[in-house]
């Protein structure tokens, strides 16, 4: 199967600070990919050079084969934070509209094809009956689901989110990752998330970044090292504990 996201011996620093050192990562359709590591690990760094945020230094990203400045219309982002005034009298249906690539008639108002792509969006993470409500109306995970939504509205192929649910409470942080479950059956989805549930129930494949990127297959349990670092993190502890628990199974 052909990556849909390839990213090539991709180097970046800050002034003199090495942020991310010959990262090599292959996204494949429908994979289901966490990202972790410490903060100031690169994580941040790395959407935002696949997003075209920041400038390649060194290396390449290509989405479907071509560069990926070009492409940045195949890929759906949803941030840690969305900057949406709840003040702001804007509705539901309005926010999703802001996910429009195309600013032509930004001052004549929708096209009934743009409202019908938009309703479809909401009706995709189930909020199409709230489409009039003002967004400050709504619960963090309503908001969010809007958010998904926007991202969803012009029908890409990756979906890329930043920290999902850190201002969600527990029950409305499953149900994201439940809705994240069912998108990922047509679209490749990229988390990066310090909530290490996603790594047991959700995600397909971790990778850990500190500088350096290691994968881990979470079907397989395959591992590739880093063997010039030391490496061990949640994907390890998680293996060791899963391994014990069989081991003292008396079933």
């Amino acid at each position: 199967m052909k990556p849909i996201l390839e990213i090539k011996n991709l180097s970046f620093t800050y002034e003199k600070q090495v942020v991310l050192k010959e990262v090599n990562l292959d996204i494949v359709p429908k994979d289901f990919l966490a990202i972790i590591g410490p903060n100031g690990g690169g994580k941040s760094t790395l959407l935002k050079l696949i997003l075209g945020i920041n400038k390649i230094q060194k290396g390449d990203i290509k989405i479907e084969g071509a560069d990926s400045k070009e492409s940045l219309n195949k890929v759906g982002y949803v941030p840690q934070n969305t900057n949406i005034n709840t003040d702001f009298p804007i509705k539901a249906i309005e926010v999703v509209l802001m996910g429009r690539t195309t600013k032509e008639r930004f001052f004549l108002g929708y096209s009934k094809d743009e409202l019908t792509k938009a309703k479809d969006a909401l009706r995709k993470v189930g909020m199409l009956e709230f489409s009039n409500n003002k967004i400050g109306s709504l619960s963090g995970g309503q908001r969010q689901r809007v958010m998904i939504a926007r991202a969803l509205f012009t029908n890409p192929k990756i979906l890329l989110f930043d920290e999902p649910t850190s201002s969600i409470d527990v029950r409305g942080q499953k149900e994201i990752y439940e809705l994240l479950k069912i998108l990922n059956e047509k679209i490749t989805v990229v988390v990066v998330s310090h909530d290490i549930s996603i790594i047991l129930e959700y995600a397909s494949k971790v990778a850990y970044i500190n500088q350096t990127l290691i994968m881990h297959d979470i079907n397989t349990q395959n591992k590739n090292f880093d063997t010039k670092n030391a490496h061990f993190c949640e994907v390890e502890l998680l293996n060791m504990l899963g391994n014990k628990a069989q081991k003292s199974c008396s079933c």
